[in-house]
């Protein structure tokens, strides 16, 4: 059978591409959608299906650009209520793409539209589930995340939904069949993903914490809603582009391709009030950058620590980029709604530092140097997640996870020297540059951070120490 995992690391997402006798269909796309149909073409192929799994939440969705594009029909489960045209499938309905069949099963808990789709071969033999947020390698989706759109979705009735759809829609399917999920290790839908990105669903229901054939109900909610991390605040809003519907890439990508020089860059950045995000390489943005400016490195989990530092989603936003790096900043941004980039500084950093505009740079310090000061007790911010802290820490430091610093702050001490670290210096810069925008000075970043840290003798416990200065 034809189908194709199309996986994108920085968001952990999987969308896929099924291809028959010249028909094809695209599960949950990303916004870029181009990539889709240049894939069908090289099959002579037409898109007859947009399938979603559900309305996520960690990303927008590429259903209406591809739609659009197309003439393609978008498809959504049961109960499904979209503002804008799609077929909201019956529970058991069959698609035909090309010789292909494809079952919708309504699979709630997730969410309460969220369906998994039956993959069944030109001969009529199931195949695989494309299983959405509904079932991943080693975990299942969480279900705390439409209460925050619906407040009468509470997360244990969902978890009860959740039962039910293993239990009695995906369980007695075959071992066989091939699990296709919509995430895999590092999204935030889950708590506990492999980074494996498919398997059979009969190893899952071997390894699978909530596929225990002898687990019970309360077992099975108890367990699901243990351990639970607030989810980014961005994932509301995403849904809601999702269901309501968005503007078309293509205006996005317009707006935010405007060549900026340093003179232009400053006026709009002054008139605008934009917020101005430096994209490059923490090492480098530390050595000098436009002051005020707020790092989110494109080589990280850029997007998902945008959704999750950037409260405004609506927020306009200027751009530092490495050269020729601008464009894939403006669709990163856009794949979690962040649609408003306005611009770019042309020529990046080195045209501001040749206009001879004001810099600002990060003090930083080596792990060895943090060694040698250690014994005259410096307050020492580890910024990384409490799970992270609590494995192991440095004694006497203090845990900020970097998405609570925009709350908590005002625990930091603006006239006292502190020393930042996370795991390996891309969150410790991040917050770095949100305390320089917040007039904090007196602080120090360690390099490599507590990579670079177990590699000495500073003291390290796996016991819990104060989470807070006051």
């Amino acid at each position: 059978m034809k189908v194709e995992q199309i996986y994108t690391g920085c968001i952990a997402h999987a969308a896929y591409y099924l291809e028959s006798n010249g028909e094809a269909a695209i599960f949950d796309p990303l916004r870029e959608v181009q990539s889709y149909i240049d894939r069908a073409t090289k099959d002579n192929a037409k898109i007859k299906y947009v399938f979603e799994t559900h309305f996520h939440a960690d990303f927008v969705s590429g259903h209406l650009d591809l739609a659009a594009k197309t003439g393609a029909t978008i498809v959504y489960g049961p109960t499904a209520k979209p503002g804008f045209d799609a077929l909201v499938a019956e529970d058991n309905q069959i698609f035909e793409v090309g010789n292909y069949k494809v079952k919708a099963i309504h699979t709630p808990g997730h969410t309460m539209e969220s369906t998994t789709y039956l993959l069944i071969d030109e001969n009529g033999k199931e195949h695989g589930i494309i299983s959405g947020d509904t079932l991943f390698i080693g975990d299942v989706g969480r279900p705390d995340l439409a209460q925050h759109v619906i407040a009468d979705l509470t997360q244990e009735k969902l978890a009860n939904h959740l039962f039910d759809s293993l239990r009695n829609k995906i369980m007695p399917l075959s071992d066989d069949l091939i699990v296709y999920p919509n995430h895999g290790a590092g999204s935030a839908c889950g708590k506990n993903m492999s980074k494996e990105t498919t398997d059979t669903l009969g190893n899952q229901k071997k390894t699978n914490y909530a596929l225990r054939a002898d687990m019970t109900r309360e077992e099975f909610v108890k367990e699901l809603l243990t351990g639970l991390t607030t989810p980014p605040g961005y994932f509301p809003k995403n849904v809601l582009m999702n269901i309501q519907g968005y503007e078309s890439l293509d205006k996005v990508m317009e707006r935010g391709r405007k060549a900026l020089t340093a003179q232009e860059f400053e006026f709009v950045a002054n008139e605008t009030h934009a917020l101005i995000l430096d994209t490059r390489a923490p090492e480098v943005f530390a050595k000098g950058f436009i002051p005020n400016s707020i790092n989110i490195g494109l080589d990280g989990n850029f997007a998902m620590w945008v959704g999750e530092m950037i409260t405004d989603i609506k927020q306009e936003i200027l751009l530092v980029t490495d050269k020729n790096r601008e464009e894939e900043a403006i669709i990163r941004l856009s794949r979690v709604g962040y649609d408003h980039t306005i611009g770019y500084l042309a020529g990046g950093f080195e045209t501001w530092q040749a206009a001879n505009f004001e810099t600002d740079k990060v003090e930083r310090m080596t792990a060895k140097e943090l060694e040698v000061i250690y014994s005259t007790e410096p307050i020492i911010i580890d910024v990384r997640k409490k799970s992270e802290f609590g494995s192991e820490h440095v004694v006497k430091a203090v845990n900020i996870p970097l998405n609570e610093l925009n709350v908590r702050f005002t625990e930091l001490p603006k006239n006292q020297h502190f020393i930042l670290h996370c795991a390996g210096g891309y969150r410790s810069m991040i917050a770095a540059s949100i305390l320089k925008s917040r007039g904090f000075e007196d602080f120090k970043d360690v390099e490599g951070g507590m990579t670079e840290i177990l590699k000495t003798n500073i003291p390290k416990t796996e016991y819990v120490c104060p989470t807070t200065l006051l």
